[in-house]
């Protein structure tokens, strides 16, 4: 049912993720994990309502002529919902950041000073098509000790709520608050604008969609936004490298899936290596159809590939998120990173290279949330680094940068320890 007043309806959820976030940072271990457990089962449990659930998302979406791929996104199969309960599991078992302390040195005044992990408070969560990510946000809401105010996507609408419904029903088994999750029901957009501006309820807000969506809620908010605009990632192949590596790496950042933000757009080689590589690679992407848009001495040394065009300007800052791929030879390695720094987007940029030096100079001077030597670009992912599940990638430089896992979720505070020293 659509609330009447919607600036009431979102203040009275804003007080009441508030009031749930001071009991979430002081819940213990045990609880939090205890509800990340039930949730898993009831996600196992309900399998059927969950898809009965979300037909009527998959029927509209279908009527509505959404192209397969985005229908897809929609589905909450049973293997989808295996591996998001799997995925609470993965979390409970992993150490709680909240309350750890570090850094403690002793002063000569006799205090000693260091630092207490604590979760953020109340995050909000706007995001589009999957369904999955209400249980993804919930669950590390949960052991990051969070409340969070989640706005999904009209489009999943149906099969969001249900999800919901479970995430509250394993917190209050769990003898937690309800309220710690809680999710916006109104398709209004302008639910949106007031979730965003609501700085006395709401301390960071996530946003997971379209580069529309985030430039709009970058623009509007008036609370802190942990975001990334882009992923334009580049592939460097550097003047000394394994070709062999350089083929592998260079196909899978590019090809093993077009549409994540964490996939090659931009490939530059060292004209030392670009006669080897280039034909090669060239190759490659012409059997799987992807597009090449080349600088001139490029396209010469891919001359008689299909799908070879010249590229422009800007093809150089582009993030196609289909199999098409800029490709520009670059004389120096200084170039390689200048062009790098110039035209990428901060999320994730690879040096392939036999040449250590250059190597970890690479790692200095590329301005960006990942970079990488050796290694594919896609593995810039929270599941992939560790972090048991993400919330999403930020390339912002304050707190959060790169995926954001648990530790992303929370802050720093500075603590003090004494025996009753006073200043003099």
């Amino acid at each position: 049912m659509e609330p009447t007043d919607l600036n009431a309806y979102m203040a009275n959820m804003g007080a009441a993720a508030r009031a749930a976030s001071g009991r979430m940072a002081a819940a213990s271990t045990a609880a939090k994990d205890a509800a990340l457990r039930a949730l898993a089962q009831l996600l196992r449990d309900n399998v059927a309502a969950l898809a009965a659930a979300n037909l009527p998302d998959v029927q509209a979406a279908e009527a509505a002529g959404l192209a397969a791929p985005l229908v897809d996104r929609l589905k909450l199969t049973p293997k989808i919902l295996e591996t998001v309960a799997t995925g609470c599991e993965q979390l409970a078992a992993m150490p709680d950041p909240v309350g750890e302390i570090t850094g403690v040195k002793r002063r000569p005044s006799g205090i000693s000073v260091g630092q207490m992990r604590v979760p953020l408070g109340v995050f909000g969560m706007i995001y589009e098509s999957r369904p999955n990510v209400t249980i993804e946000a919930a669950s590390l809401a949960i052991k990051s000790g969070n409340a969070c105010i989640l706005r999904g996507g009209s489009e999943a609408f149906h099969s969001n709520l249900a999800l919901a419904r479970l995430v509250q029903a394993a917190l209050v088994e769990a003898g937690l608050p309800a309220e710690a999750v809680q999710l916006v029901e109104t398709t209004d957009r302008a639910a949106v604008g007031r979730l965003i501006a609501m700085p006395e309820s709401v301390d960071v807000i996530i946003p997971r969609g379209g580069k529309s969506l985030i430039e709009r809620i970058s623009r509007e908010a008036k609370v802190p936004v942990i975001k990334h605009l882009d992923g334009n990632c580049h592939v460097y192949v550097d003047a000394e490298v394994d070709l062999e590596l350089a083929l592998k790496v260079t196909d899978n950042a590019k090809t093993q899936k077009y549409s994540p933000c964490n996939a090659a757009e931009s490939l530059l080689v060292h004209a030392a290596q670009a006669g080897a590589f280039l034909p090669r690679i060239g190759a490659v992407f012409a059997a799987k159809g992807v597009e090449m848009r080349a600088c001139p001495r490029a396209a010469a040394l891919l001359a008689g590939l299909p799908k070879v065009v010249a590229a422009s300007e800007q093809d150089w800052a582009e993030e196609y998120l289909a199999p098409i791929i800029s490709i520009k030879v670059v004389d120096t390695f200084d170039e390689a990173v200048a062009h790098v720094n110039r035209f990428g987007s901060h999320h994730t940029d690879a040096i392939l290279t036999t040449n250590h030096p250059n190597a970890m100079r690479f790692l200095r001077e590329v301005d960006s949330a990942s970079v990488m030597v050796n290694a594919s670009t896609r593995f810039a992912d929270g599941f992939e680094y560790g972090l048991g599940a993400e919330i999403g990638i930020s390339t912002d430089k304050f707190h959060a940068r790169g995926p954001v896992g648990l530790e992303g979720l929370t802050s720093l505070k500075w603590v003090v320890l004494g025996q009753g020293e006073v200043r003099t």
